[in-house]
């Protein structure tokens, strides 16, 4: 099957990201991936994979855990554990839901928030929701309003939606946080620009209040 638009740039963004070294042949085989030549792609990340290159050994996992190239579809694990050992937050995150969702793994909250935490640390957006999501239902981890709030409000920042309506939320009740209500409607008012009908709502009524 040739790869989709998502699966071509998501390597690509990978590389930009990590600033890796090698990467003259991690160019190599994500043009060969591009074009379709999954098997040249695959043969230059497994050398690289073996080589310690830590954005190969994320391209590799996700290429086995796809089923593009043939091959032990359960090694997949053993690439995308290695690439997050080194560093790669994309690898940390996958890592995370793969314990969350017991996905070729035990299922294990703990271990989920485990790796969360470190590609939250290095900014990945949806890793920073899935670590507040965990702190908030006390999920993988003591149940913690305050960093809930913390992880919801840095992936607000990054612009995730979804966190902007929730953070503001917790500035109106002050759940985790000191209830501001001027923070409150910015939150809601960011949220609503990105379409959040019920954001804009929100950001209404709370301006209007007295």
């Amino acid at each position: 099957m040739r790869p989709t638009l998502l699966t071509r740039i998501a390597p690509l963004l990978v590389a930009l990201a990590c600033g890796l070294a090698s990467a003259s042949e991690n160019d190599v085989a994500f043009a060969a991936y591009s074009n379709g030549d999954t098997a040249q792609a695959a043969e230059r990340y497994r050398r690289l994979a073996q080589g310690g290159n830590p954005l190969a050994e994320f391209n590799y996992a996700m290429m086995l855990k796809r089923e593009e190239i043939p091959g032990d579809k359960a090694d997949w694990r053993e690439w995308l554990r290695k690439s997050a050992d080194h560093g790669v937050m994309n690898a940390a995150y996958l890592l995370g839901v793969a314990y969350e969702n017991g996905d070729g793994l035990p299922r294990s909250q703990t271990d989920a928030t485990h790796w969360f935490q470190v590609a939250a640390a290095k900014g990945h957006v949806q890793a920073q929701v899935s670590l507040a999501t965990q702190y908030y239902l006390g999920r993988g981890a003591p149940q913690d309003d305050a960093q809930a709030a913390h992880w919801y409000e840095k992936a607000a920042e990054g612009g995730d939606v979804g966190a902007q309506y929730l953070i503001a939320s917790m500035y109106e009740h002050g759940q985790g946080v000191a209830a501001d209500r001027a923070q409150a409607i910015s939150w809601y008012a960011a949220a609503a620009r990105q379409g959040d009908k019920v954001a804009t709502i929100k950001a209404q009524t709370l301006a209007k209040e007295k």
